[in-house]
């Protein structure tokens, strides 16, 4: 059972309190109605946003890791004209609820679950999966546990590169936090909360009120202060995993159903040669296009480029499906 509040959107709770130079695309796009709900999967509570009307055809936004929902925020309004499209956190994430375990298959089922209580599945044409970095290795998995479910997938620059780039990579990058048993810092106030908020990998935006926005809803007031939402528990997930970031290229190429690839062509994690080795890999049926001056947070970099992209090949698959 789910269970669902109609929202008309206000700004003032969406937008964060230091927020500047907000355009007026992104104001119009935030004030899109929308519904906010949670669903049960595996006896955790995940927090979803809808979008436009259930009787379109359905779209499901997936995140990246450390994320939640509202990155594709202000995506899905431009995409809900024509789609019944839903955003959720995962859980460990954003408002959903946690988890002892966040294993790939606990993933996937997450992916079927919300896709499933949200009424996408009911529909004759079967939805398309979106998923931007971490979202992508979880919709791999998903796809090839249940890809007989999904129209297909758009893979937004997760990390592919070949075994020599990824290895300096990895020789030149922080590890991921090596004790998840150690609770999130807890900062007298949310100025100062903020100021330790950053992009993984770290880099400008060209749209800084979307990096505000993101910081925002990154948080969350507690006793004592402001801390972030995310479970440190997810740092012990399969994404971790460096065999299985070593076998992408082979991983995409494996994986069943429909795909295509969009990246940032600034990006760290995916570039010109990331879309090469892809195809070296046997995918050569999946298109791949880049977005240029966007950097792996394409949504953050380049929106407006991002949604029309999605919409081209969304258009595309509609076509051929005709």
């Amino acid at each position: 059972m789910n269970t669902e509040v109609t929202a008309t959107v206000a700004l003032a709770s969406e937008l964060s309190p230091d927020a500047v130079d907000v355009p007026a695309w992104l104001e119009d796009a935030l004030l899109v109605p929308r519904e906010e709900g949670w669903v049960k999967s595996g006896g955790c509570d995940m927090h979803y946003f809808r979008w436009g009307n259930p009787k379109n055809p359905g779209l499901l936004l997936i995140h990246g890791f450390l994320a939640h929902a509202r990155c594709f925020g202000f995506i899905a309004p431009f995409l809900a004209q024509h789609y019944h499209v839903v955003a959720f956190d995962l859980s460990g994430m954003g408002d959903s609820g946690v988890r002892e375990h966040y294993s790939d298959p606990v993933r996937a089922a997450e992916v079927e679950d919300v896709a499933r209580a949200t009424g996408l599945l009911d529909h004759a044409v079967k939805p398309i999966v979106i998923a931007h970095s971490y979202g992508g290795h979880v919709a791999l998995t998903a796809m090839q546990e249940h890809h007989a479910l999904f129209g297909g997938l758009i893979i937004c620059d997760l990390m592919v590169l070949r075994p020599e780039r990824l290895k300096a990579y990895f020789g030149s990058e922080k590890p991921l936090r090596s004790d998840p048993s150690r609770p999130n810092r807890v900062y007298p106030d949310y100025e100062t909360a903020k100021g330790r908020f950053v992009l993984s990998p770290p880099q400008p935006v060209n749209v800084p009120s979307l990096f505000d926005y993101m910081a925002y809803h990154s948080l969350k007031q507690v006793e004592g202060g402001w801390t972030w939402k995310f479970d440190t528990g997810v740092f012990q997930s399969d994404f971790g995993r460096q065999e299985r970031m070593f076998r992408q290229g082979e991983i995409i190429a494996e994986t069943p159903g429909r795909k295509a690839i969009v990246y940032g062509q600034d990006s760290l994690l995916f570039d010109d040669d990331s879309a090469e080795y892809i195809h070296e890999c046997g995918a050569t049926d999946v298109p791949i296009i880049g977005i240029p001056g966007a950097r792996h947070h394409l949504m953050l970099d380049e929106p407006i480029a991002f949604v029309s992209v999605l919409r081209t090949i969304l258009a595309q698959w509609e076509a051929q499906s005709a």
